[in-house]
Protein backbone atom coordinates (compact mmCIF):
# COMPACT_ATOMS: atom_id res chain seq x y z
CA UNK A 1 0.00 0.00 0.00
CA UNK A 2 1.58 3.26 -1.14
CA UNK A 3 0.86 5.99 1.43
CA UNK A 4 1.78 9.54 0.44
CA UNK A 5 1.97 12.49 2.85
CA UNK A 6 2.11 15.90 1.17
CA UNK A 7 4.08 18.50 3.15
CA UNK A 8 4.60 22.26 2.89
CA UNK A 9 6.31 24.92 4.99
CA UNK A 10 4.40 25.65 8.18
CA UNK A 11 2.92 22.17 8.50
CA UNK A 12 1.96 21.02 12.00
CA UNK A 13 4.34 18.12 12.52
CA UNK A 14 1.94 16.05 14.67
CA UNK A 15 -0.72 16.24 11.93
CA UNK A 16 1.77 14.28 9.85
CA UNK A 17 3.85 12.36 12.39
CA UNK A 18 0.89 10.94 14.34
CA UNK A 19 -0.82 9.11 11.48
CA UNK A 20 2.50 8.31 9.80
CA UNK A 21 3.71 6.48 12.92
CA UNK A 22 0.59 4.31 12.97
CA UNK A 23 0.17 3.75 9.24
CA UNK A 24 3.83 2.74 8.93
CA UNK A 25 2.97 -0.38 10.94
CA UNK A 26 0.26 -1.42 8.52
CA UNK A 27 1.49 -4.64 6.87
CA UNK A 28 2.76 -3.89 3.36
CA UNK A 29 2.72 -0.11 3.81
CA UNK A 30 5.28 2.06 2.04
CA UNK A 31 5.42 5.61 3.41
CA UNK A 32 6.30 8.45 1.03
CA UNK A 33 6.78 12.00 2.29
CA UNK A 34 6.83 14.58 -0.48
CA UNK A 35 7.23 18.30 -0.96
CA UNK A 36 6.97 20.18 -4.23
CA UNK A 37 10.73 20.34 -4.78
CA UNK A 38 11.85 17.58 -2.39
CA UNK A 39 13.60 20.08 -0.14
CA UNK A 40 13.37 20.26 3.67
CA UNK A 41 10.07 21.43 5.09
CA UNK A 42 10.04 23.74 8.10
CA UNK A 43 7.38 22.71 10.61
CA UNK A 44 5.43 24.99 12.91
CA UNK A 45 7.67 23.77 15.75
CA UNK A 46 10.75 25.32 14.18
CA UNK A 47 12.56 22.16 13.11
CA UNK A 48 12.53 20.70 9.61
CA UNK A 49 11.49 17.42 8.05
CA UNK A 50 13.36 15.96 5.07
CA UNK A 51 10.91 14.49 2.52
CA UNK A 52 11.65 11.26 0.68
CA UNK A 53 11.15 12.88 -2.72
CA UNK A 54 9.77 15.73 -4.79
CA UNK A 55 6.25 15.43 -6.13
CA UNK A 56 7.47 14.58 -9.64
CA UNK A 57 9.28 11.48 -8.32
CA UNK A 58 6.40 10.24 -6.18
CA UNK A 59 4.61 6.99 -7.08
CA UNK A 60 0.84 6.82 -7.39
CA UNK A 61 -0.73 6.82 -3.94
CA UNK A 62 -3.19 4.24 -2.72
CA UNK A 63 -3.77 6.66 0.15
CA UNK A 64 -2.91 10.34 -0.05
CA UNK A 65 -2.93 12.38 3.15
CA UNK A 66 -2.63 16.15 3.48
CA UNK A 67 -1.85 17.36 7.01
CA UNK A 68 -2.65 20.88 8.16
CA UNK A 69 -0.94 23.70 9.96
CA UNK A 70 -0.54 27.48 9.85
CA UNK A 71 1.20 27.14 6.48
CA UNK A 72 -2.00 26.01 4.76
CA UNK A 73 -3.16 29.59 4.10
CA UNK A 74 -0.03 30.14 2.00
CA UNK A 75 0.03 26.63 0.52
CA UNK A 76 -3.41 27.23 -0.99
CA UNK A 77 -1.67 29.46 -3.52
CA UNK A 78 0.92 26.82 -4.44
CA UNK A 79 -0.36 25.69 -7.84
CA UNK A 80 2.12 22.81 -8.17
CA UNK A 81 1.11 21.38 -4.80
CA UNK A 82 -2.64 21.69 -5.46
CA UNK A 83 -2.25 20.15 -8.93
CA UNK A 84 -0.29 17.23 -7.47
CA UNK A 85 -3.00 16.51 -4.91
CA UNK A 86 -5.72 16.72 -7.58
CA UNK A 87 -3.86 14.39 -9.96
CA UNK A 88 -3.02 11.83 -7.26
CA UNK A 89 -6.62 11.84 -6.04
CA UNK A 90 -7.89 10.71 -9.44
CA UNK A 91 -6.48 7.21 -8.91
CA UNK A 92 -6.07 7.02 -5.12
CA UNK A 93 -8.18 4.51 -3.21
CA UNK A 94 -8.34 6.85 -0.23
CA UNK A 95 -8.21 10.65 -0.18
CA UNK A 96 -7.54 11.97 3.31
CA UNK A 97 -6.59 14.99 5.39
CA UNK A 98 -5.85 15.95 8.96
CA UNK A 99 -6.86 19.26 10.53
CA UNK A 100 -6.74 22.19 8.09
CA UNK A 101 -5.27 19.98 5.39
CA UNK A 102 -8.93 19.65 4.39
CA UNK A 103 -8.70 23.09 2.78
CA UNK A 104 -5.99 21.89 0.39
CA UNK A 105 -8.33 19.06 -0.61
CA UNK A 106 -10.97 21.73 -1.09
CA UNK A 107 -8.71 23.81 -3.31
CA UNK A 108 -8.14 20.67 -5.40
CA UNK A 109 -11.91 20.37 -5.89
CA UNK A 110 -12.28 17.27 -3.72
CA UNK A 111 -14.72 18.45 -1.03
CA UNK A 112 -17.75 19.67 -2.97
CA UNK A 113 -20.91 18.08 -1.60
CA UNK A 114 -18.92 15.98 0.86
CA UNK A 115 -19.21 15.67 4.61
CA UNK A 116 -15.93 16.69 6.21
CA UNK A 117 -14.09 17.51 9.42
CA UNK A 118 -11.36 19.99 10.23
CA UNK A 119 -9.96 21.81 13.27
CA UNK A 120 -12.76 23.40 15.31
CA UNK A 121 -11.35 26.88 14.77
CA UNK A 122 -11.97 26.71 11.02
CA UNK A 123 -15.11 24.61 10.56
CA UNK A 124 -17.16 27.60 9.41
CA UNK A 125 -14.90 27.91 6.35
CA UNK A 126 -15.58 24.43 4.95
CA UNK A 127 -18.58 25.72 3.03
CA UNK A 128 -16.18 27.90 1.00
CA UNK A 129 -15.45 24.66 -0.86
CA UNK A 130 -18.97 23.29 -0.80
CA UNK A 131 -18.27 20.86 2.02
CA UNK A 132 -20.69 19.99 4.80
CA UNK A 133 -19.16 20.16 8.26
CA UNK A 134 -19.71 17.17 10.50
CA UNK A 135 -18.71 17.52 14.15
CA UNK A 136 -16.63 14.38 14.57
CA UNK A 137 -12.97 13.52 15.04
CA UNK A 138 -13.05 11.42 11.88
CA UNK A 139 -15.53 11.71 9.02
CA UNK A 140 -15.76 9.20 6.18
CA UNK A 141 -17.73 10.04 3.04
CA UNK A 142 -17.09 7.45 0.36
CA UNK A 143 -13.34 7.28 -0.19
CA UNK A 144 -12.83 10.68 1.44
CA UNK A 145 -11.68 10.57 5.08
CA UNK A 146 -11.07 13.82 6.93
CA UNK A 147 -9.90 14.18 10.51
CA UNK A 148 -10.41 17.04 12.92
CA UNK A 149 -7.60 18.87 14.67
CA UNK A 150 -4.08 17.50 15.12
CA UNK A 151 -4.39 14.49 17.48
CA UNK A 152 -7.46 13.18 15.64
CA UNK A 153 -5.03 12.15 12.91
CA UNK A 154 -4.14 9.14 15.07
CA UNK A 155 -7.81 8.13 15.27
CA UNK A 156 -8.05 8.50 11.50
CA UNK A 157 -5.02 6.24 11.00
CA UNK A 158 -6.52 3.53 13.20
CA UNK A 159 -9.80 3.67 11.29
CA UNK A 160 -7.93 3.23 8.02
CA UNK A 161 -5.95 0.31 9.43
CA UNK A 162 -9.17 -1.33 10.60
CA UNK A 163 -10.74 -0.91 7.14
CA UNK A 164 -7.70 -2.26 5.31
CA UNK A 165 -6.41 -4.95 7.68
CA UNK A 166 -9.22 -5.58 10.17
CA UNK A 167 -10.07 -4.56 13.71
CA UNK A 168 -7.57 -6.92 15.35
CA UNK A 169 -4.69 -5.47 13.37
CA UNK A 170 -5.74 -1.96 14.35
CA UNK A 171 -6.06 -2.96 17.99
CA UNK A 172 -2.64 -4.62 17.96
CA UNK A 173 -1.02 -1.49 16.52
CA UNK A 174 -2.87 0.69 19.03
CA UNK A 175 -1.57 -1.53 21.83
CA UNK A 176 1.97 -1.62 20.46
CA UNK A 177 2.09 2.18 20.39
CA UNK A 178 0.25 2.38 23.74
CA UNK A 179 -2.37 4.79 22.44
CA UNK A 180 -4.52 4.95 25.57
CA UNK A 181 -5.34 8.65 26.01
CA UNK A 182 -5.99 9.81 29.55
CA UNK A 183 -5.53 13.60 29.45
CA UNK A 184 -5.21 15.49 32.73
CA UNK A 185 -8.16 17.72 31.84
CA UNK A 186 -11.59 17.12 30.40
CA UNK A 187 -11.67 19.12 27.20
CA UNK A 188 -9.84 19.41 23.93
CA UNK A 189 -13.06 20.35 22.16
CA UNK A 190 -15.09 23.57 22.53
CA UNK A 191 -18.11 21.63 23.79
CA UNK A 192 -16.10 20.14 26.65
CA UNK A 193 -13.92 23.11 27.57
CA UNK A 194 -14.94 26.03 29.81
CA UNK A 195 -16.47 28.77 27.66
CA UNK A 196 -14.09 31.49 28.85
CA UNK A 197 -11.08 29.41 27.72
CA UNK A 198 -12.63 28.85 24.30
CA UNK A 199 -13.41 32.56 23.96
CA UNK A 200 -9.92 33.60 25.03
CA UNK A 201 -8.26 31.21 22.56
CA UNK A 202 -10.47 32.39 19.72
CA UNK A 203 -9.70 36.02 20.52
CA UNK A 204 -5.96 35.51 20.96
CA UNK A 205 -5.37 33.24 17.98
CA UNK A 206 -8.11 31.51 16.01
CA UNK A 207 -10.16 34.50 14.87
CA UNK A 208 -7.11 35.99 13.15
CA UNK A 209 -5.93 32.59 11.93
CA UNK A 210 -9.32 31.83 10.39
CA UNK A 211 -9.26 35.20 8.64
CA UNK A 212 -5.83 34.39 7.19
CA UNK A 213 -7.23 31.09 5.98
CA UNK A 214 -10.20 32.84 4.37
CA UNK A 215 -7.84 35.31 2.70
CA UNK A 216 -5.79 32.37 1.42
CA UNK A 217 -8.91 30.69 0.03
CA UNK A 218 -10.02 33.86 -1.73
CA UNK A 219 -6.52 34.60 -3.02
CA UNK A 220 -6.18 31.13 -4.55
CA UNK A 221 -9.28 31.48 -6.72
Amino acid sequence: MEIVFVLFDGVTQLDFAGPAQFLARLPGANIHVVSVDGGPIKTDCGFSILPTSAVDACPQADLICVPGGPGVATALGNVALIDFVREQAQSAVWITSVCTGAFILGAAGLLKGKRAATHWGYTHLLDEYGAIHEDSRVVRDGNLITAGGVTSGIDFALEVIAIVAGDEAAQAIQLGLEYDPAPPFAGGHPKRTPEHIVAKLRESFYNAAAQRMKDGIEGSR
